[in-house]
């Protein structure tokens, strides 16, 4: 007899190893960020950036942060200090400007981004293709079950 009775094997196996998979993953990626010489804001801010084809302005950046629009402005000092984005006027309104992503910044981004992929790509493999869309389609479900609260 089970020690506690209305434990479910299955599910807390599943959510364990998705907690134990999560903080790998977290490993490995704090790992590039620290082999990149990059911040985990920084990341996230180019990451941010370069779904936008490399071009936003900093209130989409906000947006797509989830965060204050002056954390922004902060964030995008130190980028540009680095070399990694660059500010122009906006050619529509001139009061605004455009953010847009340089090759060091797009490399830095890459770069980080290309050492966590090889990991993703590497646990995965222990799955066939098949069975790989198999656990995307299982893991959407459960994150839309997940996101109805």
């Amino acid at each position: 007899m089970p020690i506690v009775p209305d434990l479910d094997p299955d599910v807390e196996g599943a959510i364990t190893r998705v907690h134990k998979i999560s903080a790998h993953l977290r490993k490995v990626k704090e790992r590039a960020l620290a082999d990149g010489d990059l911040h985990v804001h920084e990341y996230d801010t180019l990451q941010a950036l370069g779904g936008r084809d490399g071009r936003a302005a900093p209130s989409q950046l906000a947006a797509d942060l989830g965060i204050a629009p002056n954390s922004v402005t902060g964030r995008l000092d130190g980028l540009s200090a680095r070399g990694f984005v660059l500010r122009t006027p906006s050619e529509l309104d001139r009061r605004r400007v455009i953010v847009e992503l340089t090759e060091e910044g797009r490399a830095a981004w890459l770069g980080a981004m290309g050492a966590q992929g090889v990991e993703e790509h590497r646990i995965l493999e222990a799955l066939d293709p098949d069975e790989r869309r198999l656990l995307s389609d299982l893991l959407r479900r459960v994150m839309i079950r997940a996101d109805e609260r």
